[in-house]
């Protein structure tokens, strides 16, 4: 076993000195740090990156060939964790416990140590960890204005005004799911510049705010359904993403039932879980989703639109359209024309 010190207050500084134990090369690029490596150690990278008020992303994603002992802890500003396993499992305990937690793929965890109290967390060798790590450093983010802490239930309002670090709080959620669909968005992100990083810090809040209310669901009791067992759930979440995939296909409730195995009963109640909308209104959200990007990058017509994204009724098309945009196809798409006409006048 490995046992790698991490006493930086930074998250840069975490990266810097994970460096000294897994080797590899650091780069940075729009504020973004990234240590890749690939050795007897361990293959993969680390990436992180900082934005106001004490708030910060680490993400791993690594193959470790030895059994990794992270020991956190500065003494100084121990930052609150909101972490997120995409792959792979890990496990987290404090100092003083003797019992480690494992965290399984899909699920989540808040955590935080407090002072002269340590926090070890293993990666077991032989695993692809891919691991997201929302930090809040407490002592930054209470001097931020309209930071809202007062909406919190009290167990994280407790947790987040603690700037003295004397209390160590951990919280391990259930299988969250379509928490993974915005991780991965963020690990898959092309995007460059400016808008790379804006995008990045709106995800991280976003990804903050979903741990917030599975936080407050467990505080009210409110269980995931005990009928959907996790690989129902993984099923369900499949299906969904070949519906995003190729969305003009001819999808509907009782195909996907027999497709997928599952009860049509099954199949509404895992859409509504994961994803907040029954089946059918899933299949007209992405299809639609789908719609707005052709006008944005093609130069199909409406009616070519309509018959690639599968509905066969161009009126029903526009009725939707403005029912969840506000301005039929044809407003949308003057509006695509006249801001593309409005870059060309800049760029030239």
């Amino acid at each position: 076993m490995i046992e790698v010190i991490l006493s930086a207050e930074s998250t840069e500084g975490a990266v810097k000195q994970m460096q000294n134990y897994f080797g590899g090369e650091i780069s940075e690029r729009w504020g973004e740090y990234t240590l890749t490596f690939d050795n007897e150690i361990a293959k993969g990278c680390v990436r992180c990156i900082t934005f106001d008020w004490g708030v910060s992303l680490l993400e791993i994603d690594a193959l470790f060939f030895q059994d990794i002992l992270l020991i956190s802890g500065n003494g100084n500003s121990n930052p609150i964790h909101f972490a997120y396993c995409s792959q792979g499992c890990y496990k987290n305990r404090f100092e003083n416990e003797t019992e480690f937690h494992t965290v399984e793929q899909f699920h989540s965890s808040i955590i935080v140590s407090k002072t002269g109290l340590k926090l070890y967390t293993l990666f077991p060798k032989e695993i692809h960890i891919i691991l997201n790590d929302i930090r809040i450093v407490r002592t930054e983010f209470l001097k931020k204005r309209n930071n809202q802490l007062s909406e919190l239930n009290e167990n994280l309002y407790r947790v987040f005004v603690d700037d003295k670090d004397e209390t160590a709080f951990a919280y391990y959620s259930p299988i969250h799911l379509r928490m993974e669909d915005y991780v991965k968005t963020l690990r898959d992100l092309k995007t460059e510049g400016m808008a790379r990083v804006l995008y990045i810090e709106g995800e991280v809040y976003h990804l903050l705010s979903m741990h917030i209310v599975r936080h407050d669901r467990y505080q009210n009791n409110e269980a995931i359904p005990n009928s959907l067992l996790n690989d129902e759930l993984k099923i369900i979440r499949r299906h969904a993403k070949k519906i995003l995939d190729d969305p003009s296909l001819g999808y509907n409730l009782d195909q996907i039932s027999r497709d997928s195995g599952l009860s049509q009963a099954k199949l509404q109640e895992g859409f509504k879980f994961l994803y907040a909308r029954t089946v059918t209104e899933y299949i007209r959200h992405v299809r639609l989703e789908a719609a707005r990007d052709l006008m944005n990058t093609t130069d199909l017509n409406i009616s070519q639109i309509v018959y690639t994204i599968g509905f066969t009724s161009r009126s029903y098309f526009s009725k939707i359209f403005k029912e969840k945009y506000d301005m039929t196809p044809h407003e949308f798409r003057k509006q695509v024309v006249v801001l593309n006409e409005e870059n060309e006048k800049t760029e030239s």
